[in-house]
């Protein structure tokens, strides 16, 4: 039962970095003319962060996320290198 729920945390990483990583080469790749489309995609979430001031502590709560298509392809590489380890 234990590896089972450390292969759930393994593919999170996995699913995390293939996300991050092929944002990060789409942002990259809107600079290239021929490879645009890698950098296309959708943002949601807050676009203001909700602030609660209770004057002794204030909380901002706030999430936005930006999908493209290099991060897409980045977590299918991820869930496919997860399934060779």
């Amino acid at each position: 039962m234990a590896t089972r729920d450390k292969n759930i945390w393994v593919l999170l990483v996995f699913l995390l970095a293939g996300l991050v990583v092929g944002g990060l080469l789409g942002k990259l790749a809107s600079e290239v003319s021929w490879l645009w489309w890698l950098a296309y995609g959708q943002s949601f979430g807050l676009e203001s962060p909700l602030v609660l001031d209770l004057s002794v502590l204030k909380l901002t709560f706030g999430v936005a996320f930006n999908i493209n298509v290099a991060s897409i392809i980045g977590m299918i590489l991820a869930i496919f290198i997860y399934r060779k380890i």
